[in-house]
């Protein structure tokens, strides 16, 4: 029996608190509103943390509910009870506007490169047999186009990508359009369990793929001042342009990528930690069969809409390599050529573009005041305090470690933001030279780069993947992100910590 509805409108609030969230998780973020105001009368900084590790909480639970209301609700508590003030939440926006642009645009401006996307990459996958020998080739890509282009924009087009796929093979196998080999196709109980046997497989080939792409990201976004947001904060504080960036941080991002690209082909023999999966004969068949009707059935109109999205696509390279604007500003030049070249025209198919990026940059803002309450609540000040008091010659490795956890729990743009602000005031203040401020600033930004592959939190490429419309395709959550990014946490945080180390 369906359970009755509300009888009043009190009722119906509580009833639709967060949605269909399981109850459980309702009164969880019930206890967290009560609880953090106690905290905070007892001790702003253990309130600052509680609600830290409560979005984070949040963030684990993506696929119960979407993040941006609990996450919102805590925001606007610790607004209302004064562990931040919107003021201070407006400032770290602003300080941010940048990754807002790039949300906004740049992620609807690949949308419009969808039908390019999937050509190029289908046509890669099918040519590729080998499941290792592609997942290098997705993870080497990610990275190369990571060191010129943002990794958000790159996370961006492998999701495109990737969902092409998912929805090509499931478009066709509902409607029971592939092949079964030997199996009897009248057979329709036959057919649900092997379709459901080659979706699974499917699904765990497209998580480890796309998982691949995530971390490749990393790996090339360490190298160049435009790969990730961090990296050109810290580059203009230091005063590096692009080839001196690329050399400096090279002894620690050199090996860092032979190794990542090692560990792909590693967890894809043994088959660990959830890679391995193979594509499945009846997908692949499927795949084939769809590259082969668009080849046949492309009509002069298709091909001048695959030859506008190469023109743009190649220009949108060109802008984010040499950095002519904003990267969000790129991202809406992109999303005019696009559309002009290919006759798109009405608003609405415009505006189905943004459905995408808009939830996740509303979830940005929350992440901000989160962010806000760190700063104001100096929550990071005491570990760069205790690490400026080092050494000098355990300072670079000290620093990539905090830099690390730190990264690995918080936004790594933040904790590089308050980690080279520290240093740079360290070296106004005469506390450190000018050589020690450099080999400070190659950690901090190696240490906000690599460790933070650890959980979604750290880099918003990972946490935008986890929250895309994508992720509940293929059983991506978050503990299994998590799980699937562990072999390279480990190989890329001991590597960076010895080159920072014994290199540096």
């Amino acid at each position: 029996m369906n359970p009755q509805p509300p009888s009043n409108i009190g009722a119906a609030l509580v009833a639709n608190f967060l949605g269909h969230s399981p109850v459980w998780y309702k009164r969880t973020i019930v206890l967290f509103l009560i609880v953090n105001p106690l905290l905070f009368a007892v001790s702003p900084s253990i309130a600052g943390w509680a609600l830290v590790l409560e979005f984070i909480f949040t963030l684990a639970m993506a696929l119960r509910c979407y993040p941006l209301q609990p996450g919102g609700l805590l925001a606007l508590e610790a607004v209302a009870i004064g562990m931040t003030s919107p003021a201070a939440v407006y400032e770290e926006v602003v300080n941010g506007f940048q990754v807002v642009l790039l949300l906004i645009f740049m992620v609807a401006g690949i949308f419009f490169l969808k039908q390019l996307l999937l050509f190029v990459f289908t046509n890669a996958l099918l040519a590729v047999r080998s499941k290792r020998l592609l997942s290098l080739l997705f993870c080497a890509l990610a990275a190369l186009l990571s060191a010129f282009l943002d990794a958000l924009t790159v996370t961006a087009v492998v999701i495109t990508s990737a969902a092409g796929f998912f929805g090509v093979y499931h478009k066709a196998a509902s409607g029971k359009q592939y092949h079964l080999a030997d199996h009897d196709p009248s057979n329709d109980a036959e057919v649900r369990e092997l379709h459901r046997e080659d979706l699974e497989q499917f699904r765990a080939f497209l998580r480890s793929l796309v998982m691949h792409a995530a971390v490749g990201t990393a790996l090339g976004g360490v190298m160049t001042l435009v790969g990730e947001p961090q990296n050109l904060l810290i580059a203009t504080v230091a005063d590096w342009d692009f080839v001196e960036f690329f050399l400096r941080t090279l002894p620690v991002s050199g090996p860092v990528f032979v190794v990542g690209l090692l560990t792909c082909l590693l967890v894809e023999k043994l088959g660990w930690f959830g890679y391995g999966a193979e594509l499945p004969q009846p997908v692949r068949t499927v795949l084939e069969d769809y590259a082969r009707a668009e080849r046949d059935n492309r009509t002069a109109h298709d091909r001048a809409v695959l030859v506008a999205q190469a023109a743009a696509a190649l220009l949108l390279v060109l802008g984010l390599a040499f950095h002519v604007a904003a990267v969000g500003l790129v991202g809406l030049a992109l999303i005019v050529l696009a559309t002009a070249f290919a006759g798109v025209t009405e608003e609405h198919r415009i505006g189905h573009a943004f459905q995408e990026a808009l939830p996740f940059t509303a979830l940005l803002v929350v992440f901000f005041a989160v962010v806000a309450v760190i700063h104001e609540q100096h929550l990071f000040a005491p570990v760069v305090d205790w690490v400026l008091a080092l050494p000098p010659d355990v300072q670079p490795a000290t620093f990539y470690l905090a830099n690390g956890v730190l990264s690995a729990i918080s936004d790594n743009v933040f904790v590089a933001t308050v980690y080279i602000s520290e240093v740079q005031a360290a070296l106004e203040a005469g506390t450190i030279d000018r050589a020690q401020f450099d080999l400070l600033a190659v950690a901090i930004n190696t240490g906000t780069n690599l460790p933070s592959v650890a959980t979604p939190n750290g880099q918003a490429a990972f946490l935008f993947l986890l929250t895309s419309a994508f992720a509940p395709l293929v059983r991506l959550s978050y503990l299994r992100m998590v799980a699937m990014a562990f072999p390279y946490t480990v190989m890329l945080t001991v590597t960076g910590l010895l080159a920072v180390a014994y290199l540096l």
